[in-house]
């Protein structure tokens, strides 16, 4: 019985000993871990907010990280008409260390005013210079110095069209993003533009939708006359200095990553001084089947960059 207690506790000390090692090991994954130490004065935290956009207030949220700061921040923007918010890549970033602003755009999920493209992207420049206020970087432990924006599919549209105007952002990020100024099969073709518009009119829907003061019908026709100015691609010039990240899913059927991804690679990829960062994943148009993937590498770009 001696022996074999002896050998039990070699046995409990060994794997104690493997344990213990095994946990000093593993370095800390922001994407699939939680923190282990807590600042208990300045703990991550969550506070909802609303702030102006042309007399219009937008609802949302802001992830505060853990910490005394001051944090870089990224504005995660959401696309249309916004059912999939990427709030697990949010919840990611600020375990990384970065504060998160989510919102809705105006006309959408219950912020005040009128939706359109044009709001849009005047909201997401309303975000920056919310982030950047006096009030927010006390409040919310912000580095005014350190924005970013990260948006998916028209909330990628929205991250590059407003960081071409607004050069307080470093890094502008575009997952699958959309670029209307490119005439693909959903803006030509007649089935596929009647598709679009029954859409956002939510025929589909019981009710009248999350969006407001805009019809199908109106928003194909802002984008058919502003082509020129919804032109990602020919905005790349803009981002001189600084670093961009566009992600597409192979299988995307929203936005063919042949139309819309290559076309944007190859703008940006034409400036020699934007730091350009490009990924194809082989999920669809919201990274369905790999999230952990997409989490990771958005994650990995933005510590690599935008601290």
């Amino acid at each position: 019985m001696r022996i074999k207690n002896v050998i039990f506790a070699l046995v409990v000390t060994a794997i104690g000993a493997c344990q213990k090692t095994n946990v000093q090991e593993i370095p800390f994954n922001p994407v699939t871990m939680d923190e282990v130490s807590i600042d208990a004065k300045f703990p991550p935290s969550t506070f909802e907010l609303d702030f102006d956009s042309n007399g219009s207030a937008l609802n949302g949220h802001i992830y505060v990280a853990n910490g005394a700061g001051p944090h870089p921040t990224v504005i995660l923007l959401h696309g249309f008409p916004g059912y999939e918010k990427n709030l697990d890549i949010g919840q990611a970033m600020r375990r990384a260390g970065f504060n998160v602003l989510f919102f809705h755009y105006r006309g959408a999920w219950g912020s005040e005013g009128n939706f359109s493209l044009t709001h849009v992207i005047e909201d997401t420049l309303a975000a920056s210079a919310f982030v950047r206020s006096d009030t927010a970087v006390q409040k919310y432990r912000i580095d005014p110095e350190k924005i970013s924006f990260v948006g998916h599919s028209m909330g990628g549209f929205a991250a590059l069209a407003a960081g071409a105007k607004d050069k307080n952002v470093s890094c502008v990020a575009g997952l699958s993003p959309a670029d209307y100024g490119i005439r693909g099969d959903m803006f030509t073709n007649d089935d596929a533009r009647s598709g679009f518009a029954a859409y956002v009119n939510g025929e589909y829907l019981l009710g009248k939708g999350p969006l407001k003061g805009i019809t199908g019908e109106g928003l194909l026709q802002e984008i058919d006359e502003n082509q020129e100015a919804f032109s990602i691609s020919k905005q790349a010039d803009a981002y001189g200095g600084r670093s961009v990240f566009l992600t597409a899913g192979e299988k995307d059927t929203v936005l063919p990553p042949s139309i819309y991804h290559r076309a944007l690679v190859d703008a940006f990829s034409a400036q020699k001084d934007v730091n350009l960062t490009h990924q194809l994943f082989a999920s669809d148009h919201s990274y369905s089947w790999e999230r952990i993937a997409l989490s990771t590498s958005v994650v990995n770009w933005l510590d690599v960059n935008c601290r």
